[in-house]
């Protein structure tokens, strides 16, 4: 991932770029984390077999969210600090503009991995 995203990470921007940074399984394996998982050895059967078929993951500098399914809640799985303080308001975000428009409510999952 890290050399993935090389030309598409701002730590003093942390939103910019994030549309490239948006993973998406839709009952389709994303390629980056098709690949990121056979590097350790997981197999695409496996990946299906530990992760929803609907999921969206948000990377971004200093966060990771990700939500389960099209109207689920979104959650961080990842949280750090900045160095300096980031100031979100009024950016739009991959994962704000996802959360536009939404006509229905969210439903409440949670994802694990064993």
């Amino acid at each position: 991932l890290a050399e993935h995203y090389k030309h598409h990470w701002f730590p003093e921007k942390p939103f910019k770029g994030s549309g490239y940074r948006c993973i998406r399984i839709n009952h389709k394996m994303d390629p980056i984390i098709s690949k990121a998982a056979s590097q350790i050895g997981l197999s695409l059967p496996q990946l299906y077999q530990l992760l929803p078929s609907e999921l969206t993951l948000w990377v971004d500098p200093y966060e990771v969210s990700y939500r389960i399914g099209e109207d689920g809640s979104i959650c961080v799985l990842y949280e750090a600090t900045a160095t300096k303080p980031v100031s979100s308001y009024g950016m739009l975000t991959c994962k704000n503009q996802m959360m536009l428009g939404r006509t229905s409510p969210s439903k409440n999952y949670i994802m694990t991995v064993s």
